[in-house]
């Protein structure tokens, strides 16, 4: 008789590393998103130009150099 208990296929799971990290990018991404906008509006008002990175690129950035720090400490 043939023990399928022990060989049983198992669903692919994510990563549980990957998912904090999203976790982590993502609220580091919604906290920088405020001062992100505001200095992009205060760079288009002094340079009265709207063709720079936007407010969502500048908090983009900013989680993606931050959250890989926090992950290496």
């Amino acid at each position: 008789m043939t023990d399928v208990t022990s060989h049983a296929p198992q669903a692919r799971a994510r990563n549980p590393q990957r998912t904090e990290f999203m976790v982590y990018f993502a609220v580091i991404f919604i906290a920088t998103l405020p001062l992100a906008t505001l200095t992009w509006a205060l760079a288009a008002l002094r340079s009265k130009s709207f063709t720079d990175k936007g407010p969502m690129a500048r908090a983009w950035s900013q989680a993606r150099i931050i959250t890989p720090m926090i992950f290496s400490a």
